[in-house]
């Protein structure tokens, strides 16, 4: 465990700009990860998008780097980049030689500091047109791609922060470029961001570089947190859809714990015991034994505002869902009355330890994970701290989540083939 005891210093300049560093000399390459506390969560209904589309804007240029060339720059010095969004945060990554440090501090810096003068209509109409056809790809004409979409929407009240999808709605994806540069000064601010340095460099010289290039961006007041309603059913939700596929697919969703909530981790070993590996209780009876599905899938999701656990199962041909469905409903039973064996606890711990600790062996898959530490736990070195969590996992945790949660009511959505036409 001593090995996930990771060394760090941590600072937070005068502009509110949160600094995580953690040497690392082993290889010549070093990772740069900005957190910024802003994700889909932060939107409101008739405005859902705008996280998701800054994940675009923020590489259109700054003031200081023409459009196009934050690639360009990162990846002709033989680095990566990219970005992602979800309910409760934006970031953006690069991993550099390390002589090439410099070069990302003034890139983030250009567009923390200076971005909004770069931004133009032209720029603008061109990223929205982006994100609708990556929805219309992604989503509205891929089998079963609305299914989150038709869930979430279902399983929370439409003000709550995650009753939407990150991409928006498709009649939301429309914005005015008033609107665009008022989200970015609420929310694009070094008081709102948190920035990790993870690999080689010189200690004794990298904070006065990152406050060259961060220090004298001004900061906005840190914006409130979303206002949450209580979440709760009085009896189960039931959707049917059809769609051009060729099998029924049944999804069944309920909420549970928030982020590092006392059972968040035993939903996420009990996701695993049920659908993990081809050895696990619900893949072995639905698809290998009985033959009823074609796949399925378990998996615990947690955030800042919420939690759901979801099963989705996808029927062989001529297979009714209703059949699926009882088995399912027949294994949460099961370990509700006798839980899951040591066996089985000790496979999926130390998959979920191994796949863990293999991770880590990214340095920027390390710079990320402490900058998630930092955002939920507020201290980046919790890699024990987690592990620990499902070390601490047992069967009786178990069965008390499955009631606790998985005896409540809940969404269920299935997809089913439309009929066609002789």
């Amino acid at each position: 465990m001593d090995l996930l005891n990771i060394k760090y210093d941590k600072y937070t300049f005068p502009n509110g700009l949160k600094v995580i560093l953690y040497t690392d000399k082993s290889l010549p390459l070093v990772s740069v990860n900005i957190w910024y506390k802003v994700g889909s969560g932060n939107e409101r209904q008739g405005k859902t998008g705008l996280a998701h589309l800054f994940e675009h804007m923020m590489f259109q240029g700054s003031e200081n780097v023409p459009k196009e060339m934050h690639f360009r720059f990162i990846q002709e010095a033989g680095g990566s980049l990219n970005g992602s969004t979800n309910t409760d945060r934006t970031n953006y990554y690069e991993k550099v030689p390390s002589n090439y440090l410099e070069l990302i501090l003034w890139l983030e810096s250009d567009r923390m500091g200076y971005l909004i003068p770069s931004l133009t209509e032209e720029k603008l109409k061109n990223q929205i047109d982006v994100v609708r056809n990556e929805r219309l790809e992604r989503y509205e004409n891929q089998p079963y791609g609305l299914a989150w979409e038709i869930i979430s929407s279902n399983l929370y009240p439409k003000e709550h922060p995650y009753s939407w999808p990150t991409i928006g709605f498709m009649q939301d994806i429309d914005y005015n470029l008033d609107e665009v540069k008022k989200f970015f000064n609420t929310y694009y601010s070094p008081s709102n961001a948190s920035v990790v340095i993870a690999g080689d460099f010189d200690p004794s010289l990298i904070k006065d570089l990152i406050e060259k290039y961060f220090g004298e961006i001004p900061s906005n007041i840190v914006p409130s947190s979303p206002v949450l309603n209580n979440v709760f059913f009085e009896k189960n939700i039931i959707l049917d859809r059809k769609e051009n596929v060729q099998l029924g697919r049944i999804y069944l969703t309920w909420h549970t714990e928030s982020a590092f909530g006392k059972y968040d981790s035993s939903l996420e070993v009990l996701s695993d015991i049920l659908s993990g590996s081809k050895n696990s209780r619900l893949y072995k009876i639905l698809v290998f034994e009985k033959e009823l599905a074609q796949d399925v899938s378990a998996y615990q999701h947690s955030g800042k505002y919420g939690g759901n656990f979801m099963i989705a199962a996808t029927a062989k041909p001529g297979i009714d869902l209703d059949i699926i469905k009882d088995e399912i409903f027949n294994e949460l039973k099961n370990i509700e009355t006798n839980s899951v064996t040591d066996k089985e606890l000790l496979r999926s711990k130390n998959g979920i330890k191994s796949g863990f600790i293999h991770s880590l062996q990214n340095i920027d898959s390390l710079a990320n994970q402490l900058n998630y530490y930092s955002f939920y736990l507020n201290e980046p070195n919790s890699f024990t701290y987690d592990l620990k969590r499902y070390e601490e996992t047992d069967s009786s945790l178990i069965k008390e989540a499955v009631k606790k949660y998985l005896t409540k009511p809940f969404v269920e959505l299935r997809i089913l083939p439309e009929k066609k036409n002789d």
